[in-house]
């Protein structure tokens, strides 16, 4: 075990200075894995080695005994592959410190001065190798605050490998369930919390796993010095001009300058590519909880992967920015017409040109990820190839901006003006990197000719170096009369003459014997000396100078991160509008009408995933309003396509409102504030949640958080539990939705519970809709249409004969339907299946009407006037009602 504090001076007092010096840095980090550099490898000590042997299998080794006698375990591995090993253990979770040789060894007497140059996390890791190019990672920071008697919790999220940064609020009862949506959502790769925040308890329901939660120290959220911290980051002296006011959004300005300073802290960098802050409301944007986002399989298929999601389907960009960008457009739809109608505008000008957008869409598939790179190069973590990449992506800027500068839409002409050709900073980095450099600059080779007088000399000297090498040779071989003499080199001894052992009689007085090795001897002699100060001086020179200029080159290009990141941001926006007109053109999408009124209305809906993957696909129209077509009771066979039709309604309006045309042949879709799905079967085993379980709770979420801007879905309420059970919370939740004064959302009804259209007979805001099928010589057909008015049947045996069920079990199944729809009882209750006769006691249905006698004596009772009733005519007629009951 690694020393801990109280034995940390003893320990110091016995090791030797370098082990001193990991102990300190040990000590400083003491939640992380120290990477500690040692010549050419990074070596880990003590329990960092063991966890870091068993997860990268390496061989676990030791060295000398500690102050307590004990060996101590060690692990290394190649200081040239640390970035793989790095992101190994990055990606499993853990936090990483490298500490490295900031002192060149070969300039320094004595111990080499070591320090943590920057510590990794899975928010903090941004090589592009081990990053997915179309997925963020985001570094979240949560604060938990109480506004007067109000709870109110502050959220920040930095990308750090692409600059973005933004931050919200959400107060009242809904905050918790708010967070929990935007943590389930966003996928943050790491939790930054206070110490004294646990969110399980925060938040109820909220399951941790899978997500790295680091606690900083308290004094990082303190709102002092969040604010002091992400004013000079941001480069102002005031948060207003960001939206943001430290009394009236505490909570989001400590979230977001805690990020600050553990990104400063970890990244021992200024962070230049973080400078802007976007403030988003709750209102910004349309709502999309994350059981919903999972039930519509928007990001996901049902695998879990990312095939059979919408955003597979539609996903037609050229570039990871745009790739990155459709994907939140999809998670984060507008709620607001006019920035919906700018996105439908902008991506019918592209449908309409297709020239220009084939065009458009070749030329941006040549530009790289402009985020990530100018993310690294601020970060100090990008090599030479790094930054020729982003000279040759910025080389197609100009040819983008010729191209959509007569595109017509408002949204369109905004993105051409962010457009920069950067010409500058293209020409500085091609006038200076070579076309093909190595991935480090300690590699050399990666300045070109002609860049910088003194390294041109100096490679001049080790040019001819090499060459007086040769001549050399050849003399020495003459001189001594030794035909196989070599002059050679290596790390060790540097240069010097190996003579084999048969003409070592052969070798001058000038010769000083060096080493023997088996094959003959080695040798040295003043004028190889020499020239061996004279070129390998050159040589370490010329790696001094080349880290030099490139290091000027690189701060150079951070200077202007900002207009990179702007014109990057205008080539995403570029990228998905393209993609979207290339989508829409391939497969029939049409352009909806966004706006304010209440009616929802789509003709010939279709499912954008399933319309690919099945033949004959059967479109179906949808309408819905906010008066006399609120809900829909949508009843039909198994199989027969409720869900599929329920889920594409849904898609279709997420669609319109990312900005996307939609799969139908017309729509007309309102503005939508939040969408509600509960569709499927899902349980929560670990948490020892039923599947019925699951059910209600989103169910109660949906009732507590739709409003009447909303559009819900719902799918079999009531299938987890008994019958009468079920019909019961069926038919409430239906009735809630439709009465509540407060909420009366835009609702999709599926369920196969035919009672439940009794609801259009007393409720004129339900309409009922039933999936049609046909039976043919006992077989089902199911025709996949919605069509007006009541289904009469559920075909679920049918549908359980094609599963696969023996035939003797359908024809049981068949026989217990039969009497069950009889309402045929036995003694003990249970269904007796037999034909009917005049013993056969009826079961009372539900919703049946009763016998004659009780709708007498109820009439009996609404005419009594208990004001002129005495005890004794109660008793009167009380007698009188007991005989008509028994009679």
């Amino acid at each position: 075990m690694t020393p801990a504090p109280d034995t940390l001076a003893a320990a110091r007092r016995t090791a030797t200075p370098a082990m001193r010096q990991y102990l300190d840095a040990k000590h400083a980090h003491p939640d992380t894995l120290l990477l500690f550099r040692m010549g050419d490898f990074y070596e880990l000590f003590y329990e960092d080695a063991v966890t870091a042997a068993r997860e990268l299998d390496l061989t676990l080794t030791s060295r000398s005994k500690d102050f307590g006698g004990r060996e101590i375990p060690m692990c290394g591995v190649p200081h040239h592959a640390v970035d793989g090993y790095l992101a190994r253990l990055v990606r499993k979770g853990f936090r990483v410190a490298v500490c490295e040789q900031v002192e060149d060894p070969r300039k320094t007497r004595g111990l080499v001065r070591r320090e943590v140059v920057r510590v990794v996390s899975p928010g903090t890791l941004t090589d592009a190798g081990y990053l997915d190019s179309r997925e963020p990672a985001f570094l979240m920071g949560i604060v938990h605050a109480d506004r007067g008697k109000v709870p109110v919790f502050g959220l920040a999220v930095a990308d750090l490998s692409t600059g973005e940064f933004r931050v919200t609020e959400h107060a009242g009862p809904s905050g918790a369930a708010l967070i929990a949506d935007e943590i389930a959502s966003l996928r943050p790769r790491e939790l930054l919390l206070p110490p004294d925040l646990d969110l399980a308890a925060a938040i109820p329901g909220f399951d941790g796993s899978g997500v790295r939660i680091t606690h900083a120290e308290s004094g990082t959220f303190e709102l002092g010095h969040s604010e002091r911290a992400l004013v000079e980051q941001l480069g102002t002296t005031s948060l207003d001009g960001f939206g943001l006011d430290s009394d009236e959004h505490g909570a989001a300005v400590r979230a977001a300058g805690a990020l600050v300073q553990y990104l400063r802290a970890t990244q021992k960098a200024d962070l230049a590519h973080l400078k802007t802050l976007e403030f988003r409301t709750r209102a910004d944007h349309l709502l999309v909880d994350a059981g919903t986002v999972r039930h519509l399989e928007i990001l996901e298929g049902a695998d879990g992967g990312r095939s059979g999601s919408l955003l597979a389907e539609i996903d037609d960009t050229t570039t990871p920015m745009g790739g990155r960008l459709l994907r939140a457009w999809l998670q984060r739809p507008l709620a607001a017409r006019d920035p919906i109608r700018d996105r439908l505008d902008a991506v019918e000008d592209l449908c309409l040109q297709a020239t220009i957008r084939e065009r458009l869409r070749t030329r941006l598939g040549d530009i790289q990820d402009l985020e990530r790179l100018i993310a690294r190069v601020a970060l100090g973590t990008a090599g030479p190839r790094d930054l020729v990449a982003l000279g040759q992506s910025l080389a197609v800027i100009p040819a983008v901006r010729v191209l959509v500068a007569d595109l017509r839409a408002p949204l369109a002409s905004t993105l051409a003006d962010d457009l920069d050709d950067l010409s500058d900073v293209h020409d500085r980095i091609v006038s200076t990197l070579s076309d093909n450099p190595p991935a480090l600059v300690r590699d050399g080779g990666s300045i070109r000719d002609g860049v910088d007088e003194e390294l041109d000399d100096l490679r001049g000297i080790s040019r001819d170096g090499r060459h007086a090498i040769a001549a050399m040779e050849a003399a020495e071989r003459t001189r001594t009369g030794i035909p196989s003499l070599r002059v050679r080199f290596n790390r060790v001894f540097g240069y010097y003459i190996e003579v084999s052992k048969a003409n070592l009689h052969a070798v001058p007085d000038d010769y000083h014997r060096k080493q023997t090795v088996a094959t003959g001897e080695r040798f040295i002699t003043p004028a190889l000396k020499e020239h061996e100060q004279r070129v390998l001086g050159a040589d370490e020179r010329i790696l001094e100078r080349e880290q030099e200029l490139f290091d000027g080159l690189r701060l150079a290009v951070v200077a202007e991160v900002a207009r990179v990141q702007r014109t990057a941001r205008a080539v995403a926006g570029l990228d998905v509008l393209a993609a979207l007109a290339e989508t829409a053109g391939r497969h029939a999408y049409v352009k909806p009408v966004v706006d304010d009124g209440p009616a929802l209305v789509v003709a010939d809906g279709r499912h954008p995933v399933v319309e690919r993957r099945v033949d004959g696909f059967v479109p179906n129209d949808l309408q819905l309003d906010a008066t006399e077509r609120q809900m829909m009771l949508l009843t039909g066979p198994n199989m027969g396509g409720k869900s599929t039709f329920l889920r594409q309604s849904a898609i279709i309006v997420l669609m319109a409102h990312a900005g996307s045309f939609v799969p139908a042949r017309e729509a007309t879709i309102p503005v939508i504030d939040r969408v509600f799905a509960r569709i499927g079967a899902s349980d929560n085993i670990v948490r020892g949640q039923s599947t019925f379980m699951v059910e209600m709770q989103e169910t109660a979420r949906i009732l507590h958080q739709a409003t009447s801007r909303s559009l819900v879905l719902l799918d079999e309420i009531g299938r987890g539990t008994a019958t009468f059970d079920g019909l019961s919370i069926a038919w409430a939740v239906a009735e809630h939705l439709v009465t509540n004064p407060r909420a009366r959302p835009k609702t999709l009804f599926a369920t196969h519970y035919h009672e439940l259209t009794d609801l259009a007979d007393t409720h004129e805001e339900v309409v009922n809709h039933h999936v049609s099928a046909r039976e043919w010589r006992d077989d089902i057909i199911f025709l996949h249409k919605v069509e007006p008015g009541r289904s009469d049947r559920s075909y679920g045996i049918h549908v359980a004969r094609l599963a696969g069920l023996p035939p003797s079990t359908i024809a049981r199944a068949r026989t217990i339907l039969a009497g069950l729809e009889r309402d045929e009882l036995s003694r003990d209750g249970r269904p007796s299946f037999s034909a009917p006769s005049e013993s056969a006691t009826a079961q009372l249905g539900l919703f049946r009407e009763p016998p004659a006698a009780h709708s007498a004596v109820a009439e009996r009772i609404r005419e009594i006037d208990l004001h002129r009733t005495t005890p004794l005519d109660a008793l009167a007629v009380l007698a009188d009602l007991q005989r008509a009951l028994e009679d």
